[in-house]
């Protein structure tokens, strides 16, 4: 559960990854709204259920143009220490030792390096950095939406999925062949500065 929580970091930073390019105004820069963005993961339990639990804490800017979606970047910020599955026990053993030591690693960053695909979705690449690790990650995104909101701002939301080793980020705590893959789904909404 706590490499769960490992990916689900990179998986967070990911999420924002899809903010990046989210369809606004021509080059607009956007800032993560943090009470409408949801890093969430998903890890075997032994072969037997799904465990489910999300990082509460983030934050992240991004740059997009519907135009020119290429040019869309993004980068996200998670505070490994809001991990959250549910189970107090659990979430404490999680930010340990066995997985994620916030104490040593308390933030996971995502950096994307390239975008392609359209206005609708495509794949953002980019870096995960999680428990002191780097490594490439590729996320599947989906454009949601985009507009005026009621209080004048400008928001753009997406939708993202990406699947990570936890291994890969040195997080080898032995849950089973069944946990080593982290799914994290995203859903992000920015409002443009």
């Amino acid at each position: 559960m706590s490499m769960t929580l490992r990916r689900l970091c990179p998986a967070v930073v990911l999420s924002w990854g899809m903010l990046a390019i989210a369809p606004a105004a021509p080059a607009a820069d956007y800032e993560i709204d943090p009470s409408h963005a949801f890093i969430e993961f998903r890890i075997s339990h032994l072969g037997f259920s799904t465990l489910a639990g999300r990082f509460n804490k983030f934050a992240g800017v991004f740059t997009w143009d519907k135009d020119n979606p290429v040019v869309s970047a993004i980068t996200v910020t998670v505070d490994t220490g809001s991990i959250d599955t549910n189970w107090v026990e659990r979430d404490k053993h999680l930010r340990g030792d066995d997985f994620l030591v916030v104490e040593k690693y308390p933030q996971a960053v995502f950096k994307s390096t390239r975008y392609a695909g359209d206005a609708s979705g495509g794949t953002l690449e980019g870096t995960l950095t999680l428990h002191g690790v780097t490594k490439p990650v590729v996320l599947e995104v989906k454009a949601i939406g985009e507009g005026p909101d009621p209080w004048g701002g400008y928001r753009a939301g997406f939708a993202a999925t990406t699947s990570i080793n936890r291994i890969d980020f040195g997080i080898d705590y032995n849950l089973g062949p069944s946990a080593e893959t982290m799914t994290f789904d995203l859903f992000v909404e920015g409002i443009r500065k």
